[in-house]
């Protein structure tokens, strides 16, 4: 006699992602150089606006400089009057979708997060966002950041069921 209780057999474990990419059509390896060549453009960016230098990230954490709060200010401003924009007008994306943003949910654990997170930038001197640009500006000692950032993440995947929030 078959149970009305028992779970039915899944042979592949989906993995759902709290922050998808909408995106319905997939893009070709070739079509994928475009984020290459921002990415290239994006970091010689960094590297002339000083963004990417141990010192002026110390600055910022010793209170002794306003450089990169500009920086990370103007940031905000941009993306938020960005987000205003493709909002208000229903700016699609470049292959014609239609962007969607998702509400977030505020959980404990982003304290936690951001306080480890800040420290690491501080002791490191390098944010995920440059690391590459240090890198590729001959920084090599910044592949043990870069490691222990994939360590990092890696670490927080494993446990992530196990953690609150």
């Amino acid at each position: 006699m078959k149970s009305t209780f028992e779970t039915p057999i899944v042979e592949k474990e989906e993995f759902v992602c709290e922050a998808p990419n909408d995106m319905k059509t997939s893009e070709s390896g070739f079509a994928n150089l475009k984020y290459l060549i921002v990415g290239i453009m994006f970091g010689i960016v960094f590297v002339k606006a000083e963004i990417i230098s141990w010192f002026r990230i110390q600055e910022m954490f010793r209170l002794q400089s306003f450089h990169m709060y500009g920086v990370i200010g103007s940031a905000v401003v941009v993306g938020m009057i960005s987000v205003f924009l493709i909002k208000k007008f229903n700016i699609k994306t470049i292959s014609g979708e239609t962007v969607e943003f998702h509400p977030k949910k505020f959980q404990q654990g982003q304290i936690y997060g951001g306080l480890l997170f800040g420290l690491g930038w501080a002791i490191t001197g390098a944010c995920p966002g440059p690391l590459f640009a240090q890198i590729g500006s001959g920084f090599v000692a910044v592949l043990v950041t870069l490691l222990s950032a994939i360590a990092g993440t890696w670490t927080y995947g494993y446990f992530k069921e196990k953690l609150p929030n």
